[in-house]
């Protein structure tokens, strides 16, 4: 059975050639060429939200998905952009909205605002990276994790930012091995107890954030040993196996042949 640990190594060793076989994929590239023909000409919010397969392209690679149906939000999201601090997506903790506005941002550069690569080839790139993404949760959700902190990671400024996102969130706690009772604690406490152990720093260094990140799949992997074949099991318990952490990656990275 292939581990966590062996499942992230694969995907993470060489991402540029893991997404593009993502984008090869005949399902992925047909609507990624509709995006490109189609966006160049949509000139307004309201062109945007008319095109629902433009739309829904956009929202799954902003990772905003399951989202998609509250169009009215959505709406209050792009017209208010982000330029000022009261601003609606400013408003929000969670940064998707901000990053989808970065996108398209509509509410700054008005009819100009999809002619730009951030609108065109960094969507396209987005929907790719998110894809993968989902890909790998299907058969291993610590393998998305950790995917996913990696993507994430060098934005966040504090433990706050971390705290405020569910997926960051599970992982520091998995890399810190915060007990149960801890993580049911004061926002406050927690974030003490992360700034302790995490220099956040280190998530704008890719060689020490990937450090972190198989460290995180080894105790992932030693915490939920089922989870190779349960997609569901990203905030489960699993049982445990007795092995350490450090045991586990050390096996795994003679697997893989060293380093």
């Amino acid at each position: 059975m292939t581990t966590t640990y062996t499942s992230y190594r694969q995907i993470s060793a060489d991402l540029p050639t893991s997404l593009k076989r993502v984008a090869e994929q005949p399902d992925i590239k047909r609507e990624s060429e509709y995006y490109l023909k189609t966006i160049g000409s949509v000139k307004t919010i309201d062109q945007f939200f008319a095109d629902t397969r433009l739309y829904n392209y956009a929202m799954k690679a902003h990772g905003l998905e399951d989202m998609a149906y509250a169009k009215a939000f959505m709406r209050k999201v792009l017209t208010e952009g982000i330029d000022n601090d009261k601003a609606f997506a400013k408003q929000l903790t969670d940064s998707r909205y901000a990053d989808l506005v970065t996108s398209l941002n509509f509410a700054r550069n008005g009819e100009a605002a999809t002619s730009f690569e951030a609108a065109q080839k960094g969507v396209v790139d987005k929907y790719n990276r998110q894809t993968l993404e989902q890909e790998a949760g299907a058969d291993n959700s610590g393998v998305r994790l950790a995917l996913y902190f990696e993507r994430m990671a060098p934005s966040i400024t504090s433990a706050y930012g971390l705290l405020a996102d569910d997926a960051l969130a599970q992982v520091t706690r998995t890399l810190i091995q915060m007990p149960d009772e801890a993580a049911a604690a004061d926002i406050d406490r927690q974030a003490d107890m992360i700034g302790q152990a995490i220099n956040i720093a280190d998530f704008k260094d890719p060689k020490k954030l990937g450090k972190m990140m198989e460290r995180f799949t080894a105790l992932w992997e030693a915490k939920n040993p089922s989870d190779a074949t349960d997609p569901l099991a990203v905030f489960g318990g699993g049982r445990n196996t007795g092995i350490s952490a450090d045991l586990l990656l050390s096996i795994n990275t003679l697997k893989l042949g060293g380093r």
